[in-house]
């Protein structure tokens, strides 16, 4: 009985070593398998790209590499040759222009997310509604630069359809993309500002005034897999990954709209 039970350990250990190694053979494989990719970003989709590519490494294996920025600095990257795999811009024109330009697969384009905007400041008492455009309160009015960032064009929108640009325009100060305009609220340094909903949609300080998504064009956001990165399998799972009820998810906790399929 003895010898059977050294007999039995023995094999049972040789089972094991067996199956560690067969581990150890896949876990290798998997990394060998493991590919990156590389994805501007517009800044107001920071936060939520941020949780997606968390999610998105740990379901594929593979590692992505964000670059953030507005989607006007990034467009003029991609048409510099930067290292970019996929775009995910904060409109649908500059995707657009990459697929007629020649910088982009447009079989992949399709809208990920529609973003909102709000008036937001740091006080809890200062913002009740439109009405405080109108107010003398505050000195400074920060939104993202309506050249370069969709959300300072809808920014813009808003306050010409109240009438009140004009009346306002001395005390604008403008970001360079809307993480800078959130930082001109948040510092202080303009006592209200039009930030993406998403930068405030997981507290509740201060005030702010959601803004009606009728009162401005819709910020629709298109992704797109851009040429240099086409034969990037890594870039492929990512724009599918995207679409995922998981990547959904977590766009409608940062106040997204749901994205929809191929820009027309």
């Amino acid at each position: 009985m003895l010898n059977g039970n050294v007999h039995w350990h023995k094999g049972a250990s040789c089972l094991l070593i067996m199956a560690v190694c067969a581990w150890g053979v896949m876990v290798g494989a998997n990394k060998a398998d493991a590919g990156e990719v590389r994805v501007a970003v517009a800044t107001n989709f920071t936060q939520p790209a941020k949780e997606i590519g968390g999610a998105f490494e740990m379901t594929t294996g593979h590692n992505v590499i964000f670059s953030f920025g507005s989607t006007g600095q990034l467009y003029a990257q991609i048409t510099q040759d930067a290292p970019f795999d996929v775009f995910l811009a904060a409109d649908q024109e500059r995707p657009n222009r990459a697929v007629d330009e020649g910088f982009a697969i447009k079989s992949s384009l399709f809208t990920y997310a529609k973003g909102r905007i709000a008036l937001f400041s740091r006080a809890s008492d200062l913002i009740g509604g439109e009405a405080m455009l109108s107010d003398t309160r505050f000195s400074k009015l920060a939104i993202a630069n309506p050249l370069t960032a969709p959300y300072g064009a809808a920014a813009v929108e808003v306050l010409n359809g109240l009438g009140v640009y004009d009346a306002l325009a001395p005390r604008i100060v403008k970001g360079n993309n809307i993480a800078q305009t959130y930082q001109f609220v948040e510092t202080g340094n303009a006592e209200i500002g039009f930030v993406a909903l998403s930068q405030i949609a997981l507290h509740a300080e201060g005030s702010r005034w959601i803004v009606p998504e009728e009162m401005h064009a819709a910020i629709a956001q298109d992704a797109v897999h851009l040429i240099r990165g086409r034969e990037n399998e890594a870039a492929a799972a990512f724009m599918k990954f995207l679409r995922d009820d998981a990547a959904q998810a977590i766009k409608e906790k940062y106040g997204y709209g749901a994205g929809s399929g191929p820009s027309s």
